[in-house]
């Protein structure tokens, strides 16, 4: 197996993976959506508020985003100059991706050295919300090194898309056609 083919495989299975945890991920949004609503109406129709409802929306709230940022960036919805990135000739686009998601590797390499151990803390000691409802926390706080992993695992494919682009190679794992995004 060539180098190419490696790693267009690795690409292909990267992007697959954190394709499949967005997905999962975008079926907390369906339970959120649920819990706001039962609250909203057993606190208006019938006068009885729950103490859970808006804390566990809240906690599944930041995992959602965090795991399904990686994704999103294989499809190039993060913050980018589009204005200026859209001019440039591939290649060059290319190159300054070279650049660029190094940054982005990084950061996510920092993420995951501080935020690892701030969630096993957070496992050992058992942590929970200060709220009336008290539920533990760690779960939410084991999405961000979760998250980082895979956006740093992403990064590193994107990078590798992009030496490919600035060598004038063809793509080895293409984001989809904006109508197979909506799938």
């Amino acid at each position: 197996m060539t180098l190419e083919a490696l790693v267009a495989k690795a690409c292909r299975f990267v992007t697959a993976f954190n394709r499949w945890v967005a997905m999962a991920a975008s079926a907390l949004v369906v339970a959120m959506v649920a819990m706001i609503c039962y609250e909203v109406v057993v606190r208006y129709a019938f006068d009885a508020p729950t103490v859970w409802a808006i804390e566990l929306a809240r906690l599944l709230l930041g995992p959602y985003f965090l795991l399904v940022g990686p994704y999103i960036l294989h499809l190039g919805g993060h913050v980018n100059v589009d204005i200026f990135y859209a001019r440039l000739p591939r290649r060059w686009a290319g190159a300054l991706d070279v650049m660029v998601i190094p940054i982005i590797i990084y950061f996510a390499v920092m993420l995951l050295i501080y935020s690892g151990p701030l969630a096993v803390a957070s496992y050992e000691a058992g942590e929970t919300s200060t709220s009336a409802w008290n539920p533990i926390v760690w779960p939410a706080k084991f999405a961000l090194p979760v998250a980082v992993a895979l956006l740093l695992a992403q990064a590193l494919v994107e990078w590798a898309r992009a030496i490919a682009r600035a060598l004038g190679r063809e793509d080895p794992c293409p984001p989809p056609e904006p109508e197979e995004r909506q799938a």
